[in-house]
């Protein structure tokens, strides 16, 4: 029944949108669905944050302040600090910080929130889907047990899925709307109207198998990336010892059509998950009594 309802509310654009989280995942996300014609809702904790959006005046690089105050006038998106407002959506998308600890373990503190402020407004029918960076599992353990807790089953009273975030902030190319969506729901019903919903907002959703699936892809995806770019500097530094230009090697190598991807010399790993990724992949490996590799060092 709930299932149906959704598909249709989907199809006639009759979904409200509630974003958790309104930095550089959040915002971007939200401003599509308000492009798309969907009305938003967006939740942050950050007052001063919800009243400069709410001015029209954007924080974010990839969103300009006439995309912002168009949506805000229009009545398409409504930043807020009041997660009551949650009664009123009919999806809503987890956007929200996933920090280390000082024991380097991973945060879900910020999840666990966002799960409670859903938790205390649920109703049935809703569609909701994590897109912090995370371990896998988290959707499972911290949603989907959390809310079949209060007598809801997922895949028919509610839906969940996991879609892992892709924002390069600044990227010129690649933005939220054609940047490919890897998706996993934890039933085919809630991959299926997980797929529904987001196919209106981002030109190729690609879906997986599961939640665990989804949630593994983003950590690999970073983990790759942090791995490349220590070893591409230790070569820099090994090509100096040797009096070589890295960068003639670098680009020597680039000529080869297949089997390699060229990495560039640079400042090392930074930004928000690069380097944390691969610590949430250490920890879980740990978790599951997996130490043939060691993946940090």
């Amino acid at each position: 029944m709930y299932y149906e309802a959704m598909q249709e509310k989907i199809n006639t654009k009759n979904v409200t949108v509630g974003v958790i989280g309104l930095g550089y995942v959040g915002l971007p996300l939200a401003i599509e669905f308000a492009e798309a014609g969907y009305p938003v809702i967006g939740f942050d904790i950050h007052e001063g944050k919800v009243n400069q959006l709410a001015q029209g005046d954007s924080y974010i690089i990839d969103i300009t302040n006439q995309k912002l105050t168009v949506a805000v006038q229009n009545g398409l998106f409504a930043p807020t600090t009041d997660f009551s407002k949650l009664s009123e959506v009919d999806a809503v998308c987890i956007c929200v910080p996933t920090p280390l600890t000082k024991s380097q373990e991973p945060d879900m503190s910020y999840i666990i929130a966002a799960v409670a402020e859903i938790k205390r407004y649920m109703k049935p029918g809703v569609l909701i889907t994590l897109e912090s960076t995370t371990y896998p599992g988290t959707t499972e353990e911290l949603i989907q047990a959390e809310i079949e807790a209060l007598g809801y089953r997922v895949g028919e009273d509610f839906f969940l899925c996991f879609s892992p975030e892709r924002v390069d902030p600044g990227n010129k190319t690649f933005q939220t709307k054609n940047t490919p969506k890897v998706l996993g729901g934890t039933t085919p019903n809630c991959c299926q109207l997980g797929e529904a919903l987001y196919s209106q907002v981002i030109d190729n959703v690609y879906l997986v198998s599961s939640t665990k699936v989804a949630e593994m892809t983003k950590l690999l995806e970073n983990t790759f990336r942090s791995i490349n770019i220590a070893f591409i500097n230790e070569m820099a530094m090994l090509c100096e010892a040797l009096d070589m230009n890295v960068w003639e090697v670098v680009d020597a190598a680039a000529t080869k059509p297949f089997g390699f991807m060229k990495f560039t010399p640079g400042p090392g790993i930074g930004g928000h998950c690069i380097p944390l990724d691969p610590m949430y992949l250490s920890w879980k490996a740990k978790g599951a009594n997996f130490f043939s590799v060691d993946l940090l060092n």
